[in-house]
């Protein structure tokens, strides 16, 4: 089972030039994980037929959101963090919105384990959103987690918009304070992988420095000066099943690239 995640920073426009139509049908992945989706369903024209399409879009157009597509048949899904999760953080909307609102989660169930696909929120250049990060999503998005691994293993993945060591970008020193790499949303990652949850990139590749995300200035794609923020964790549980994790930083289409993993059940 090949599983992708991907931060496509608009589907319409990976549609329109044809690159996300090519990273499917090179790769053939078996479920993919797609976030910043910037639309809705009716809104894009999809037609991938061997695929289930589940989507979480965001309320404000041309914004977040996040999707799914199956070539497995879910035993259920859902688009939300559950009320015994919400009721206990201070959900308030800021100036950017409301978290809730913006299609950043979404979960659906198979046999083997549960796969939650997010799209962590940006605390912005002004850390404007450093406060909901530290004091209610990661938390919460923790508690969830915790409380599905109660009934089987967990795969998370997603856009987490944080660097979790000096060794995950190129340049540490020039970004200690910087959205990103503060050490609030590194302790975020921190805490998932104290809760048990593995980062199976590091797990096959401890020291190795590949990025999965670029910024638009200065040539930093072609210059190798980028960030990983794209992550699949899972449950301990799972490792035995674990056969592969990549980041494929030569595909194109976004200011991402694709990350993946690969589960082998019997």
């Amino acid at each position: 089972m090949r599983l992708f995640s991907w931060n496509v920073n608009g589907l319409r426009a990976g549609l329109k030039k044809g690159t996300f139509q090519d990273f499917l049908n090179c790769e053939q992945p078996d479920i993919v994980c797609l976030q910043e989706t910037k639309t809705k369903p009716g809104q894009v024209e999809v037609d991938f037929p061997e695929y289930l399409e589940i989507w979480n879009s965001a309320e404000r157009p041309g914004y977040s959101g996040t999707a799914i597509f199956t070539k497995f048949q879910p035993l259920r899904s859902s688009t939300e963090f559950p009320a015994t999760i919400v009721d206990n953080y201070a959900w308030d909307s800021d100036k950017h919105g409301n978290p809730l609102a913006e299609g950043r989660i979404q979960t659906v169930e198979f046999q083997p384990f549960y796969l939650v696909n997010v799209y962590v929120p940006n605390s912005k250049r002004d850390l404007a959103r450093l406060k909901l990060r530290e004091e209610v999503w990661d938390p919460a998005l923790l508690a969830y987690l915790k409380e599905l691994e109660k009934t089987k293993p967990v795969v998370i993945c997603g856009d987490f918009n944080v660097a979790h060591t000096a060794v995950d970008l190129a340049r540490p020193k020039d970004n200690e304070k910087n959205a990103g790499f503060t050490e609030e949303e590194r302790q975020g990652i921190k805490n998932l992988i104290n809760a048990g949850f593995v980062d199976t990139f590091r797990y096959f590749y401890p020291g190795v420095q590949k990025y999965s995300w670029w910024s638009h200035w200065a040539q930093a794609r072609q210059r190798n000066i980028g960030w990983r923020i794209d992550y699949f964790l899972i449950s301990p549980s799972l490792l035995p099943y674990l056969k592969n994790a990549e980041i494929h930083d030569y595909i194109m289409g976004s200011d991402h690239c694709p990350v993946s993993i690969e589960l082998e059940f019997a």
